[in-house]
């Protein structure tokens, strides 16, 4: 199964289809499930900006995908009551693009960044005197007619999301005054994550039908909101008048989606730790050839989630499956000895 094709993947970036249902975003911190403690220190940063009548500081989101970073920065742009625009560091690829968008801006706006950790060196460091002094310094033309420009900028707030926080400079990490990890839901946040969801749908669903699809959900809303979309389908065609844990069980076992919401390419990357290498400790690099997946597919696609329920670990040797993922898949659990 491609990853492009893969039900429970997050995905680096939106689907198409997460974008036409946009209705499924909350518009306020109050109606945001879910991030609590950060929600809380978000409506006090919120409120003394607003009390300053400032712009809120730089904000760094970072964590695995699909948990919410974009709809997060629109909810913090509407608490504020500020426009919003949004972009991705592969596509400011000069430092002209970069002056563009923030040209667009005005006093206290947003500007949101997705992967900003793949935003081009010469872009990010024309970004520094952005966000600590609010003004550029470009190199117009070329050859003799070259000439240097000053922009002063509005005061603006960017917010930068990430999955990969490591592979921010030091120089851009220092420059956000309010960084938060966002983590994983729990069951409970996505089964009120579903029923919301449901309801916007015009959905009738069970609260065993929604507690069925949160365990799969791999912790994560958008997933969940993606097996709704589909179980939804199942039980429509089956003509059910509500989406209980019957139609959800037998849907999502169609779709090959098990309990702990592992699909096909989940399975296999555990068979052949156990099949190939006992187990464990392998490279990242020799699962990557086996599995015919590439090695950032592995990393921050499939590997979050087993790591995050306990179903493989790290070593400094490589990677090693548990005893709980060789049960989850119904193998004999053998100590390896190397």
């Amino acid at each position: 199964m491609a990853e492009h094709e893969r039900l429970v993947s997050a995905g680096l970036v939106e689907s198409e289809e997460d974008e036409r249902d946009s209705s499924l975003r909350p518009h306020t911190l109050a109606q945001y499930i879910g991030q609590e403690t950060l929600k809380r220190e978000l409506t006090v940063y919120i409120a003394a900006a607003q009390k300053r009548q400032e712009a809120l500081d730089h904000v760094l989101l970072y964590g695995p995908p699909g948990l919410g970073k974009t709809t997060l920065a629109m909810v913090i742009a509407n608490e504020m009551q500020v426009k919003i625009k949004t972009t991705s560091g592969p596509a400011i690829e000069r430092p002209g693009d970069l002056v563009a968008l923030l040209n667009e801006l005005e006093a206290g706006d947003v500007l949101f960044i997705d992967e900003i950790h793949r935003l081009p060196k010469v872009v990010e460091e024309v970004l520094y005197s952005a966000m600590e002094d609010f003004f550029v310094d470009i190199v117009i033309g070329q050859g003799p007619t070259a000439h240097p420009v000053h922009f002063t900028l509005p005061p603006f707030t960017l917010i930068g999301a990430t999955t990969r926080a490591g592979l921010l400079s030091a120089p851009l990490r220092d420059r956000f005054g309010i960084v938060a990890h966002m983590s994983y839901y729990t069951q409970n946040e996505l089964e009120k994550i579903v029923v919301r969801s449901a309801g916007i749908f015009k959905t009738v669903i069970t609260p065993e039908g929604a507690a069925k699809i949160a365990l799969r959900s791999r912790g994560t809303p958008r997933v969940a909101n993606r097996l709704l979309r589909r179980v939804r389908d199942f039980a429509e065609v089956a003509q059910k008048k509500a989406v209980d844990d019957q139609i959800v069980v037998s849907s999502l076992d169609m779709l090959r989606v098990d309990k702990c919401g592992l699909d096909e390419t989940d399975r296999k990357l555990l068979q052949t730790m156990i099949n190939y290498y006992d187990g464990g400790p392998v490279g990242v690099n020799a699962l990557a050839a086996n599995c015919g997946e590439d090695v950032e597919t592995i990393t921050e696609m499939i590997e979050p989630y087993l790591l995050q329920i306990g179903f493989i670990k790290r070593t400094p040797r490589g990677r090693v499956a548990t005893k709980a993922a060789y049960e989850h898949l119904g193998i004999q659990f053998v100590q390896n000895k190397n």
